[in-house]
C-alpha cells in the first residue's frame, strides 16, 4: 500500500540534521522528497568513517526514501532549473537564513508567484521577528540560550554542558515536520498554502518550559522554576549488586509494595510520602531511600520483584546493546540490508505505524545528484536543457 503522503512532492533545501530529520519522516510517509543540495553536498555526507567518501553514517540514517539533485545556486540557470521543479511542488522547505534565502530569489513571495498553494515552510535560530533573527545558530549555541546547558548543574552544580545529542535540532526537526503537515492539511480544506516558520530558539524553550516552567506558571512566582522531581540528583538508573536498573514507583499501591518488600513499612507513616501530594513534593528523598537500597540485590532479582509488584521498571542498556534487546528484535527495529556501494548497513524502522498506509523503505540515501536527471525530466525539462545545465556546471550527476 503507499504511504498516506503518496502523491505529495516536497522540495527539501535543509542540511545536517535538523531539516533531513523532518523530511526524513515526511519521506516514509511516501512522499517524493528532492534533496536539493550544493556541488560539495550536505556538510553531514563526512561526519562518520564511510567506506565511500560523502555516504557517512548519520547522512545515510536521515536521506533514504529520498532522492537527490545537485545544483549550484549561484548560477542563475540553476536557480531557473529549481523554480521549474518548484511549480510541480506541494511543499517547499529550507533551513537557510531568510537573508541567504532571498538573495538567491527562493523567498517566499518569490516561491508563492510559482506556485500559488505552496506550503513554503523554513526553520531558523530564532524567530526572525526578534533581535536574534539574523544570528546564525548550532545546536550548541541554541543549547545555552535555552537553558538546557544548565539543567545539568541544577543537578548536580557542576558547570553547564551540553547534552550528548543533537537534541535541539532534532526536536525542531520533529516539530517542522508536524507544521507541515499541519499547512498540508489546511491546504487541503482551504486550497491555500502558506508560509511556516519554525524557530530552534523557541521550540526547543517550549520542549523544557513544559515542567521546568513549574512554579513560575503563576503571577507571581509561587517558587523556583525546575520541576524538583525531575531535576533531583537521585533521579537516575539505581545502581545495583551487579549492573543497573531504571525503576519508577508511581502511585500508592508501587511506595506500599516497595516499602514492604525492603523492610520499611514505616516510610508511609512519614509525612513526606504519606499522601500522593507529599510524595510528589519529596520525590527526591524518596529517590535517595531507593538508591541506598538497591545495591544489596543484583538486577536479575530487582527486575523479577518489580515484575511482581507490577512497578514500572526497565533494564538498563548501553548503546551496543540495543541491537539484541529482545523487544528491538521482535519488533523489527533494526534491520540490515545491502547498499550497492557501501556494503551492509543497519537501518532502523520509522516509529510510526499506520495500518492501512505503511511507512516503507523504498530507496537507500542517494549519492550526490544521483537523480538530478529523473528529477529535472519530471518537472518537464528536455533532455538538452539537462545537458546543458551539466556542461555549464550548473549541475552535478554522481552514480548511486
Amino acid at each position: 500500500m503507499p504511504g498516506p503522503l503518496s502523491g505529495y512532492r516536497i522540495i527539501d533545501l535543509t542540511a545536517v540534521v535538523l531539516g533531513p530529520i523532518a523530511t526524513l519522516h515526511l519521506a516514509d510517509m511516501g512522499a517524493d522528497v528532492i534533496k536539493v543540495e550544493p556541488p560539495e553536498g550536505d556538510i553531514m555526507r563526512n561526519a562518520g568513517n564511510a567506506p565511500t567518501p560523502g555516504m557517512g553514517p548519520i547522512y545515510l540514517g536521515i536521506n533514504r526514501n529520498k532522492r537527490a539533485l545537485c545544483l549550484d545556486l549561484k548560477k542563475p540557470e540553476a536557480i531557473a532549473a529549481l523554480k521549474r521543479l518548484i511549480a510541480t511542488a506541494d511543499v517547499f522547505v529550507h533551513n537557510m537564513r531568510v537573508e541567504a534565502v532571498e538573495r538567491l530569489g527562493l523567498g517566499y513571495d518569490a516561491v508563492k508567484s510559482i506556485k500559488p498553494d505552496i506550503v513554503y515552510a523554513y526553520s531558523v535560530g530564532y524567530k526572525h521577528s526578534g533581535p536574534y533573527g539574523r544570528k546564525p545558530a548550532f545546536d550548541d549555541l541554541v543549547q545555552g540560550a535555552s537553558g538546557a546547558a544548565m539543567l545539568s548543574s541544577r543537578v548536580d552544580g557542576g558547570p553547564p554542558r551540553f547534552l550528548p545529542s543533537l537534541i535541539v535540532d532534532k526536536t525542531t526537526g520533529l516539530h517542522l515536520g508536524m507544521a507541515i503537515l499541519a499547512a498540508l492539511l489546511h491546504r487541503e480544506r482551504t486550497g491555500e498554502g502558506q508560509m511556516v516558520e519554525v524557530p530552534m530558539l523557541e521550540t526547543i524553550a517550549n520542549f523544557w518550559l513544559v515542567e521546568h516552567m513549574f512554579n513560575h506558571t503563576y503571577e507571581p512566582p509561587r517558587g523556583s522554576m525546575g520541576y524538583t522531581r525531575v531535576l533531583s540528583p537521585d533521579r537516575k538508573p539505581y545502581r545495583t549488586k551487579d549492573g543497573y536498573v531504571c525503576a519508577l514507583p508511581y502511585n500508592e499501591k508501587h511506595y506500599q509494595a516497595f516499602a514492604a518488600e525492603i523492610g520499611r513499612s514505616d516510610l508511609m507513616s512519614d509525612p513526606r510520602f504519606a499522601t500522593p501530594k507529599a510524595r510528589s513534593d519529596n520525590g527526591p528523598a524518596f529517590q535517595a531511600i531507593i538508591a541506598d537500597v538497591m545495591p544489596t540485590r543484583s538486577t536479575d532479582e530487582w527486575l523479577a520483584f518489580f515484575e511482581r509488584a507490577d512497578i514500572p521498571s526497565m533494564v538498563v542498556n548501553d548503546l551496543e546493546q540495543l541491537a539484541d534487546d529482545p523487544h528491538m528484535k521482535e519488533t523489527g527495529f533494526f534491520t540490515t540490508r545491502e547498499h550497492p556501494t557501501e556494503g551492509t548497513i543497519r537501518t532502523m524502522a520509522s516509529p510510526f505505524e499506520f495500518s492501512g498506509t505503511p511507512t516503507t523503505y523504498r530507496t537507500h540515501a542517494p549519492h550526490l545528484g544521483a537523480d538530478g536527471r529523473e528529477v529535472l525530466a519530471d518537472a518537464g525539462l528536455s533532455a538538452d536543457e539537462i545537458a546543458a545545465l551539466e556542461a555549464s556546471g550548473a549541475m552535478k550527476v554522481k552514480g548511486r
